[in-house]
């Protein structure tokens, strides 16, 4: 417990009093947004504001985890640990690039799509492959083959043969890599929403993590009537740990990213912060559970989707007045603090059936 609480504090201490050094630093280095001449005019006000703030929550997490579990709970950092942090890290670093491009170019654009979905997916490839080693004790892996939801489901990649399967499920996994990250990339769009919306979702892997430790089938405290419903989960508390560097990163950042922002994390946070949820779910064995944890990610998204399908077929017509959706209520004149409190209100109702879905299975039992 003291190193889950060491690692929210120390996180939240490095972005809440250090990201004003950042922004001095970035706004030297000439790291400021640039604005779509498509979107909403209200927002060219915010062009040459210090973008790349992914960078200090990354950092955050990375400082308040390895301080935590290297000092505090004297135990040295779990294979599930890093491969959530590798997987934040390599994403931040797709982004980066991303952002730099921008920066250097003094365009909106960066890297090409399907560039950025390669870098994504090599991330999503190594993260799975390496998920699949480093068993403990009782042989448990940081991943498996099986789909989960709440727990593995008896679909297995394996029925395939070796090859084959482990193929299929390098794909999955990188199928829920990349639209984990997208979903945030796409809700990053107004200030403090993706932040805040990751705060809730992340957030919730602290409790995740925190009951599966405390039903884990390894534990010795475990009542033997509980164990038909225990979860066969590696280093779920330090799950828990990690999830609460992040948010603890994530809620010293928002002080600074709340509208009006002084920061932006750009694609180096966005996709980071996908990178992280989607790593997580794996790990935790939860990984279809993310699409309501992280529902309003998928709102986000399929309002994409859904808007440039509808345009093509109809040959110019628009459900939405801009999409991602919360451009569309910009242009209908909502206030974007209205339009950012009201979506965290649906993030948070997300996070909560997700999490109750989750506790009440083991109730189930």
């Amino acid at each position: 417990m003291r190193a889950l609480l060491t690692a929210g504090a120390l996180s939240l201490a490095f972005t809440l009093f250090l990201t004003p050094l950042f922004i001095r630093l970035f706004t030297r280095l000439g790291w400021g947004q640039f604005i779509r001449d498509d979107g909403p005019k209200s927002h060219h006000v915010k062009r040459g504001t210090p973008t790349m703030g992914g960078i200090i929550f990354i950092l955050g997490t990375l400082f308040g985890y390895f301080v935590a579990t290297l000092l505090v709970s004297n135990e040295p950092p779990t294979a599930s640990g890093l491969l959530v942090l590798l997987m934040m890290v390599g994403l931040g670093a797709v982004g980066f690039v991303d952002d730099f491009l921008k920066t250097r170019k003094k365009q909106s654009l960066g890297l090409g799509g399907w560039a950025k979905v390669a870098g994504q997916v090599i991330v999503a490839a190594v993260f799975a492959l390496l998920a699949l080693q480093f068993p403990n004790e009782r042989n448990v892996t940081p991943a498996n083959t099986s789909i989960s939801f709440i727990r593995d489901l008896p679909l297995d990649f394996m029925v395939f043969g070796t090859v084959i399967g482990v193929a299929l499920y390098v794909v999955w996994i990188c199928l829920i890599t990349v639209g984990a990250s997208n979903g945030v990339n796409v809700t990053d769009g107004l200030d403090g929403l993706a932040a805040g919306s990751s705060i809730l979702a992340i957030g919730s892997f602290v409790i995740i993590g925190f009951w599966q430790f405390n039903q884990s089938c390894a534990s010795e405290n475990l009542n033997p009537d509980d164990f038909y419903r225990c979860y066969e989960v590696r280093d779920p508390l330090d799950l828990a740990i990690v999830s609460t560097a992040i948010v603890g990163g994530l809620i010293g950042f928002l002080w600074w990213n709340t509208n009006p922002a002084r920061i932006y994390m750009g694609d180096t946070g966005s996709l980071a912060l996908g990178g992280a949820l989607a790593a997580l779910a794996i790990v935790s064995h939860t990984e279809l559970l993310i699409l309501l944890i992280g529902g309003l990610f998928v709102v986000e998204t399929g309002s994409v989707i859904v808007q440039r399908a509808y345009f093509k077929l109809t040959g110019g017509k628009r459900i939405f007045l801009m999409s991602p959706i919360h451009h569309h209520f910009e242009l209908k004149g909502w206030a974007e603090i209205t339009i950012v409190v009201r979506f965290w209100i649906i993030a948070g109702l997300f996070v909560a059936a997700g999490v109750g879905s989750f506790y009440f299975e083991w109730l189930q039992r």
